[in-house]
């Protein structure tokens, strides 16, 4: 990445990094080292996205904390869930243009599908981890406030906070006085980017499947089937 590169970077994170390597690493997938062969990048950005993660789910916890006194802790984990989830920051990837700047392998570059979701919302993970590293803690609590949790009351508002396993629980307890279980039916996939098929049983019953990067978002996806099919 070059200097320019680097500099419309900073005026879009509104972060003038000391080490600016930490900056290009946020933004280099796996994939490209495995093609470049570059002898100047040697790092991707996974363990910068472990750390970022870490960090988006404390600042996020912390101001969910602190703004809404009076909700329980399941109400809480929800609205976390909504504001941190694959979907919801990526977008705001999208919207800082991070797209722009990846550094990936021709084949994961030509991919404009649900992948290149999980590598922009990774990517802001990672993009996290590096502003914590180089500025410190508030500095990354700074740039999640005003580029994710701005969004907060809104997608509260909406009732987005509602996750599809949530819902399902609610309703089959509801109609069917019975408990959702998911279990895991499938893995495939090397350890670091394995995918996972859960099975939703209601009872004895397999009602519905769902693929997923994480268990919980395989879950979720088998959730949101049977919710559709039900018309819940």
């Amino acid at each position: 990445m070059d200097k320019e590169k680097i500099a419309a970077l900073e005026k879009i994170l509104d972060v003038v990094f000391k080490d600016k390597n930490k900056l290009v690493e946020a933004f280099v997938h796996r994939s490209y080292i495995n093609e470049d062969k570059s002898p100047t990048l040697t790092h991707h950005n996974e363990r910068l996205e472990f750390l970022g993660d870490a960090v988006l789910e404390l600042v996020t916890t912390e101001f969910l904390y602190a703004k809404y006194p009076n909700k329980p802790e399941g109400e809480l984990t929800a609205f976390r869930s909504a504001l941190v989830n694959t979907d919801a920051i990526s977008a705001v990837s999208s919207e800082l243009h991070f797209g722009d700047f990846l550094l990936m392998s021709k084949g994961e570059a030509k991919d404009t599908g649900k992948a290149r979701h999980y590598i922009l919302a990774n990517n802001f993970e990672a993009v996290v981890g590096a502003i914590h590293l180089d500025q410190g803690y508030e500095a990354a609590r700074r740039f999640i406030e005003k580029n994710l949790l701005i969004k907060a009351e809104n997608i509260i508002k909406s009732g987005a906070w509602k996750d599809a396993k949530s819902l399902m629980q609610e309703k089959a307890q509801e109609v069917l006085k019975v408990t959702p279980r998911y279990e895991v039916l499938h893995e495939a996939g090397p350890d670091h980017d394995k995918i996972f098929t859960v099975g939703l049983f209601l009872g004895q019953e397999l009602v519905s499947e769902g693929t997923g990067k994480s268990k919980q978002e395989a879950e979720q996806t088998a959730a949101k089937k049977e919710l559709d099919r039900r018309g819940w």
